[in-house]
C-alpha cells in the first residue's frame, strides 16, 4: 500500500520542522509503493478523461476533517494522486486552494461538477498552507498525501460555504514549466457560531426492502410461511445492509420510514420459516439472526417517530398511470394501507402514522394525488424537482396542494439525491457529504431572518455504504450551529411558504426514466386474476384465512415499489403466485368416471368428488342429463346435491336416475359453489341404457327356478349318499361285533369236549361259513321259519 506523503511545512512551528525531518522518509520509495496501489487506482472512477493537461493526473481526496470546522480547528485533508498520463511527473507539489464566499445554492451545485483546472475561476495556491513534495510520479502509479490546516490559514473571512481546491503541480519530459497536472474541488461549511433561526431539517430513514416472502405456506397447523430464497437474512446479519441502517439509526435524529411487509417477513423469519430449494422446502436457519434484528429495531424506534407506508410499499404511480383502469387494483392500495398500523403496532409495539403516501422518487401528478389519496391518505411526499419553486430562495417543505383538501411535503431534491452514488469509495463519499453539509448552510443563510422547515427524503433501499454516508453527514450536523433536527410529522404540520407552489404537476412533466420503469398494465391484469381465482376459491373453505392472508399478502407485494427496473423477477413473481393458488384449487375435483351401462328403469349414479386440501370444504354437485327424454334425474334432466368434503378424504354421491328408453346418454357432472359459480372443469361420462322385458324377466325367473330345483335335488342325493355311509357303517360295525361272539363260543366249546374216543358232533371252524339250518328239533316250526325236511 502507497505510503502517506507527509506535509512539507513553510514556517518555523515545530510541527512543521517535523514535517521536514520525516519528508524525505516518506517518499524514499514512492515508486515501489505505487507499483502495489497501481491497479486499484488504476480503476477508478473518477479518473483523468484523457491523461493530459489538467487531467493528466486524479487527485482523490479520502477525508476531509473536521467536515465542518470552527474557529481554532485544524482541518486536516487526506488523500491520492494518481498519474494517468503516459509521462513521469516530477517535481511535483500537492497544495490547497481556497476559493472565494459562495452565495447561492446553485453555484455550488455548479462547482461540484467541474473538472479540470480553470485559470479563470480557481483561486491560486494558499501561500501560507503547508504543501506536500512529490519527487518523482511514474505513469499509471500513486501516492497518497496529507495536510493539516489551521483554521485560522484558510482564509475564511465570515460565514458561509467555500470552496477548497487540491491541485497537483509538476512537470512533464515534454513541458519543463510548472503547471497544474490535476484538481479536485470540495467545499468547506463554515459557520463558527450558531444562526440564530435555524432550519428545521427532517430526515427520512428508510427500512425497505424487496419481496422475499411466497404465498406458499407449510402443511402444518403454524401455516410455516415459504420464502422465495433466504437473501434477507443478508441483509440482517451484522455488516448486512438492514442491520447497518438499524445500528447507525439509532443514534440518529431521523424519521424511521417503514415497510411493514419487511417487519412481517422478519417476522415470520423469526418464528420458523421455510425457503425454496428448487422443488423441495428446506427448514430456514436464520430465526436467530432475525429476532436479533427485530430486538435492536424495536429498541431504536421507541419513543421516535414512525411513519408506516401500505404494506409491501406499492407503487403509487404505476397504479395511477397502468393499473387504476383494471378493476379492483384500487383496492389492493386500500387493504394495503389497512394492514400497514396493525403490523407495525403488533412488531414493534409503537403507533405509526400511516397517512403518508411516498411516490417514487417523489414525482407526482394529478392521477398520483388522485390514487394516493383513495386509500385515506392525506399528506403525500413529493420531491422539488416534481414541485418546482419559482423562488430565489428554498421555501418551507409543506404546503397545501390542489384543492387544499392534501399537504405535500415537499423534500430537497438536491439533498435527496446526495448520496444516491457510488459511496462505496471513499472520495465519492467525503465529496458527497461535503456537499450536502454546504448545500444545508446555504439554505439557512439564504433567508437568514425566517425559519423554515427542510424535509430531505433519501433514496427508498440505500447500500450500507451510502447509510453510512447519510450518518456521517447527519453526525456534520450535530453542532446544531445552522439547522436542528425535527421529524417528519412536525414538518407536515408546518406554516407554509406563502410564495411556495401549490399547484399539482401536470402530467406530461412526469419524469419518461420513472415513466419507463413503471409496472405494466398486465401486471394489473395479473393481479386481478389472482384475485379473481382467490375469490371463487375461498367461498368453499371452511378456514378461509389460512389461504386468503397469505395471497392477499402476496398481491400486495406483486404492486411494490421495489419491482423497479426488475420486470424479469417481477413476473415470475406473479406467475409463481397464481400457479400456487390454482394448484391448491385443483386440489378439490371431480374423479374421472369411466361409461356405465344401466339395466331396469332406476338405478343409482355415483360420483366421486375429491379434496385433498387440508381443511373442509362445502360445494353443490350438479349432474346433468344429456337427453331427459331418454334417461331423468330426480324427475328431470338435472339434479343437485349438497356437498361437504372433509379435508385430505374423497366422498361418492349418488344420484337416483330413471330410464324411458334403451340408448346412450351424456352425463355432465360440475361443481358449483354455494353461491351458484361454476368451480373447476366440468367432468362428463356415458350411461348406456338397457330396458329389461316381460319375457326376459320370464326367462330369468324360469331360470333361477331351475338352479333352485336343482339345488334341492342335489341337497337331496347327498343326503341319501350319506344315509347309505351311515348304515353300511353301522352293519360293519355289527359283523364285527358277531365275529367276536363266535370266537368267545368256540373256545367255551373247546373247553367242554369229551376225549377224542368219544363221538359227537364235528366241530365248527371259526373261518368256515354259517350253516344255513340248524340242528334238528322235534319242535314246532317258529313262525314265518322255513323248514327243510
Amino acid at each position: 500500500m502507497a505510503e502517506a506523503a507527509d506535509i512539507q511545512g513553510t514556517g518555523p512551528s515545530p510541527a512543521r520542522r517535523w514535517l521536514r525531518r520525516t519528508i524525505t522518509v516518506a517518499f524514499g520509495a514512492p515508486l515501489l509503493a505505487g507499483l502495489l496501489q497501481a491497479p486499484a487506482v488504476t480503476s477508478s472512477a473518477s479518473a483523468a478523461e484523457d491523461g493530459t493537461g489538467s487531467r493528466t493526473v486524479d487527485v482523490s481526496l479520502d477525508t476531509l476533517a473536521p467536515s465542518a470546522p470552527v474557529e481554532g480547528d485544524t482541518v486536516t485533508v487526506t488523500g491520492t494522486v494518481t498519474n494517468h498520463g503516459k509521462q513521469t511527473v516530477t517535481d511535483a507539489t500537492v497544495g490547497l486552494r481556497v476559493g472565494p464566499r459562495m452565495t447561492s445554492r446553485s453555484e455550488i451545485e455548479q462547482v461540484s461538477g467541474r473538472t479540470g483546472y480553470r485559470s479563470d475561476s480557481d483561486p491560486p495556491v494558499l501561500e501560507d498552507a503547508p504543501t506536500v513534495k512529490i519527487p518523482r510520479l511514474g505513469a499509471g502509479l500513486s501516492a497518497e498525501f496529507s495536510v493539516s490546516v489551521p483554521v485560522s490559514e484558510l482564509g475564511l473571512d465570515a460565514a458561509g460555504v467555500y470552496q477548497l481546491g487540491v491541485s497537483l503541480t509538476g512537470h512533464t519530459p515534454d513541458r519543463r514549466d510548472d503547471r497544474v497536472l490535476g484538481i479536485e474541488r470540495t467545499f468547506v461549511p463554515y459557520q463558527p457560531e450558531a444562526t440564530e433561526k435555524k432550519t428545521q431539517l427532517t430526515y427520512l430513514w428508510p427500512l425497505i426492502s424487496s419481496a422475499h416472502v411466497s404465498a406458499e405456506t407449510a402443511t402444518d397447523d403454524q401455516q410455516t410461511p415459504v420464502f422465495e430464497d433466504d437473501d434477507l437474512a443478508t441483509e440482517l446479519k451484522p455488516g448486512g445492509r438492514l442491520d447497518q441502517l438499524v445500528s447507525l439509526g439509532k443514534d440518529l435524529p431521523v424519521t424511521w420510514v417503514v415497510d411493514p411487509d419487511l417487519l412481517a417477513s422478519v417476522d415470520a423469519m423469526a418464528n420458523g420459516y421455510r425457503v425454496k430449494e428448487g422443488a423441495l422446502h428446506v427448514p430456514g436457519k436464520n430465526q436467530a439472526v432475525a429476532q436479533r434484528w427485530l430486538d435492536s429495531l424495536e429498541k431504536a424506534v421507541q419513543g421516535r417517530k414512525v411513519v408506516a407506508l401500505p404494506f409491501a410499499d406499492p407503487d403509487i404511480a404505476s397504479l395511477a398511470h397502468r393499473g387504476k383502469d383494471v378493476p379492483g387494483s384500487l383496492g389492493h392500495l386500500q387493504s394495503a394501507t389497512a394492514l400497514a398500523g396493525t403490523t407495525v403496532e403488533t412488531v414493534l409495539h409503537v403507533q405509526p402514522s400511516t397517512d403518508f403516501a411516498w411516490p417514487a422518487d417523489g414525482a407526482v401528478d394529478p392521477s398520483i394525488l388522485a390514487v394516493a389519496t383513495s386509500a385515506g391518505a392525506d399528506k403525500v411526499i413529493a420531491r422539488s424537482d416534481s414541485v418546482r419553486d419559482d423562488l430565489s430562495y428554498t421555501p418551507t417543505a409543506a404546503r397545501p396542494f390542489g384543492d387544499g383538501s392534501t399537504t405535500a411535503v415537499v423534500s430537497d431534491a438536491l439533498l435527496s439525491t446526495a448520496f444516491e452514488g457510488d459511496m462505496v469509495r471513499a472520495e465519492t463519499s467525503t465529496l458527497a457529504v461535503q456537499e450536502f453539509l454546504s448545500q444545508s448552510l446555504a439554505i439557512t443563510l439564504e433567508q437568514p431572518e425566517d425559519q423554515r422547515s427542510v424535509v430531505v427524503a433519501p433514496q427508498r433501499v440505500p447500500s450500507v455504504a451510502q447509510a453510512q454516508s447519510m450518518a456521517t453527514a447527519l453526525r456534520g450536523l450535530s453542532g446544531k450551529r445552522w439547522s436542528q433536527p425535527s421529524d417528519l410529522l412536525a414538518a407536515a404540520t408546518a406554516k407554509p411558504d406563502p410564495d411556495a407552489s401549490t399547484a399539482v404537476p401536470a402530467g406530461s412533466r412526469y419524469p419518461k426514466k420513472l415513466r419507463d420503469t413503471e409496472l405494466p398494465v398486465q401486471a394489473f391484469r395479473d393481479m386481478k386474476t389472482t384475485r379473481d381465482e382467490l375469490d371463487d376459491f375461498k367461498v368453499i373453505l371452511t378456514i378461509q384465512d389460512r389461504v386468503v392472508t397469505p395471497f392477499g399478502n402476496a398481491i400486495s407485494r406483486e404492486m411494490s415499489t421495489s419491482w423497479r427496473g426488475q420486470a424479469r423477477a417481477a413476473a415470475l413473481y406473479r406467475i409463481n403466485v397464481l400457479d400456487y393458488l390454482q394448484t391448491l384449487t385443483e386440489g378439490v375435483q371431480l374423479v374421472d368416471k369411466s361409461d356405465l351401462t344401466l339395466s331396469g328403469r332406476s338405478a343409482t349414479i355415483p360420483v366421486t368428488v375429491q379434496n385433498k386440501l387440508l381443511q373442509d370444504v362445502h360445494l353443490v354437485l350438479r349432474l346433468t342429463s344429456g337427453n331427459k327424454n331418454r334417461l331423468k334425474l330426480n324427475g328431470d334432466g338435472v339434479a343437485e346435491l349438497p356437498v361437504k368434503i372433509n379435508g385430505g378424504h374423497s366422498q361418492s354421491v349418488k344420484f337416483t336416475a330413471s330410464a324411458n328408453v334403451n340408448g346412450q346418454v351424456p352425463m355432465t357432472a360440475q361443481l358449483y359453489t354455494e353461491d351458484g359459480t361454476p368451480y373447476g372443469e366440468p367432468m362428463t361420462f356415458n350411461v348406456k341404457v338397457s330396458e329389461i322385458t316381460a319375457t326376459v324377466m320370464l326367462v330369468i325367473a324360469g331360470g333361477v327356478l331351475l338352479l333352485v330345483l336343482a339345488g334341492v335335488r342335489m341337497y337331496s342325493q347327498r343326503k341319501r349318499v350319506a344315509a347309505r355311509n351311515a348304515e353300511a357303517e353301522a352293519a360293519e360295525a355289527d359283523g364285527e361285533a358277531e365275529e367276536t361272539d363266535a370266537e368267545t363260543a368256540e373256545a367255551e366249546a373247546h373247553a367242554e369236549a369229551p376225549s377224542e374216543d368219544t363221538e359227537g358232533p364235528e366241530p365248527v371252524q371259526p373261518s368256515d361259513p354259517t350253516p344255513d339250518t340248524g340242528s334238528e328239533s322235534g319242535d314246532p316250526s317258529g313262525p314265518g321259519e322255513k323248514v327243510d325236511r
